[in-house]
């Protein structure tokens, strides 16, 4: 890779922080943005791409993405996942503890942290464990582990049922300014449910998860949150009534934010059709009005971050009966392009949406990437949003093909992806 200046010319810049989109360029230098404008000239020292009137943005962050590595290599490792979120304009993954060993050890996540670095074209940042062994009965060591690189605390996609336990771990977490991560769902209320409780479940026949296990933890946490003033993000809400609820956390001035995954802005639980098992999702796939009322909250900003879930599972653990099947899909490859469905149908500006899916994270995890401004770190994706495509998943470079959108009809596909100044991406030497 050549590490000369770079000047992308011809691009349509979009800043999400600001808002702004302009015609213009944007100089590379040192893998940090030197300069951009409308005005910007050509540098004498500068390599040239001609962006053609493609949208150049910051990189994608995403929160949320669950990888084998270590304990499950053959599901997804840190150098795939790289190359996975390479390919849809990611180039900041938060993972999850979800592995074998968890992450509940400092020397873990130094490992990790190293490993990633070693292997991975993108970053990729641990969260640790918020309890030892995700078992929600003992609060992992909040201050070590993010002095050894943690960049959160969770217990991925367990919660922590006990609210004695969560509070003392929101309270050293305020002490430590650490971020909490928290999955919202009761696994009591859950119980065998494999999908959203309704009409749609009864009619398969397949036992179904309540909405009130999700709002009825979501709730707890809010009055918990407001008990020990620490900052907390809901990983994932999928229903009208969690919307609610972190709408009127925020109008109380609570420390709080949440996260929607791009499968409950995309899909809804009749597309399960004929028990399709790429669709078991935890949450459960919603009805349509929860659908409809995610994009909502997306888009007067009660939502603040649109993540992947990325959850790479084997073919061992999908073709199941429906019941049976592991939960989980990969995303990290369609984020963006199921994503831009919103922006195609006028539901939100294409700043916006990429303020969900870059300032925004960047801003929550205390990261300076995420906008186009002198001086910021050079991630950043160049592509053309109306590109269509039909998706095959043979071609994921994700070692699991397990995706909802296999053989959908998509627009928007990413051209160059570039972190810390250094193309990782470039679907012309494909």
């Amino acid at each position: 890779m050549s590490t000369k200046p770079l000047l992308f010319k011809n691009a349509r810049l979009v800043d999400p922080d600001t808002g702004r989109e302009d015609k213009g360029g944007l100089l590379v230098r040192d893998g940090v943005i030197q300069d951009l404008g409308p005005q910007l000239s050509e540098a004498a020292d500068a390599d040239v791409i001609d962006c053609g009137g493609q949208v150049l943005s910051p990189g994608l962050i995403d929160m949320r993405a669950f990888i084998g590595e270590p304990g499950g290599p053959y599901r997804e490792t840190l150098k795939s996942a790289g190359e996975a979120a390479a390919a849809g304009g990611v180039t900041t993954v938060v993972s999850m503890p979800d592995t074998s060993p968890a992450l509940d050890d400092p020397a873990v996540i130094d490992f990790i942290v190293r490993r990633a670095r070693d292997t991975s074209i993108v970053n990729i940042l641990p969260a640790a464990a918020l309890t030892k062994g995700l078992k929600g009965e003992e609060m992992a060591e909040i201050g070590r582990l993010k002095e050894a690189g943690a960049i959160a605390f969770t217990d991925g996609a367990r919660s922590v049922t006990n609210a004695q336990v969560m509070r003392r771990a929101l309270t050293y977490a305020r002490d430590f300014d650490a971020l909490i991560v928290h999955h919202v769902e009761d696994p009591n209320l859950v119980g065998q449910g494999v999908m959203n409780e309704g009409e749609f479940a009864s009619r398969l026949g397949l036992p179904g998860i309540p909405r009130e296990a999700e709002t009825i933890m979501l709730e707890r946490d809010m009055r918990l949150v407001r008990l020990t003033g620490a900052r907390y993000h809901a990983a994932m809400i999928s229903c009208a009534d969690s919307a609610e609820i972190v709408r009127a956390a925020k109008a109380k001035g609570l420390p709080v934010t949440c996260g929607v995954s791009i499968n409950h802005l995309s899909l809804n639980e009749n597309d399960i059709g004929d028990y399709r098992t790429f669709l078991k999702l935890s949450p459960p796939l919603r009805h349509e009005e929860d659908r409809q009322a995610m994009i909502e909250a997306l888009i007067d900003g009660t939502i603040d971050v649109i993540v992947s879930d990325h959850n790479p599972q084997d073919v061992e653990n999908k073709r199941l009966p429906f019941a049976e099947a592991a939960d989980g899909a990969v995303g990290l490859e369609t984020l963006l392009s199921a994503a831009l469905r919103l922006v195609h149908s006028d539901r939100i500006s294409l700043p916006k949406l990429l303020r969900a899916l870059s300032t925004k994270p960047a801003e929550i995890l205390g990261l300076p990437a995420g906008r186009l401004k002198i001086g910021a770190p050079a991630d950043l994706i160049l592509f053309d949003p109306d590109a269509p495509y039909v998706l095959d998943k043979r071609q994921l470079k994700s070692l699991s093909k397990n995706t909802p959108f296999d053989e959908a009809r998509l627009e928007g596909q990413v051209t160059i992806t570039m972190v810390a100044g250094r193309i990782v991406f470039d679907r012309s030497s494909m």
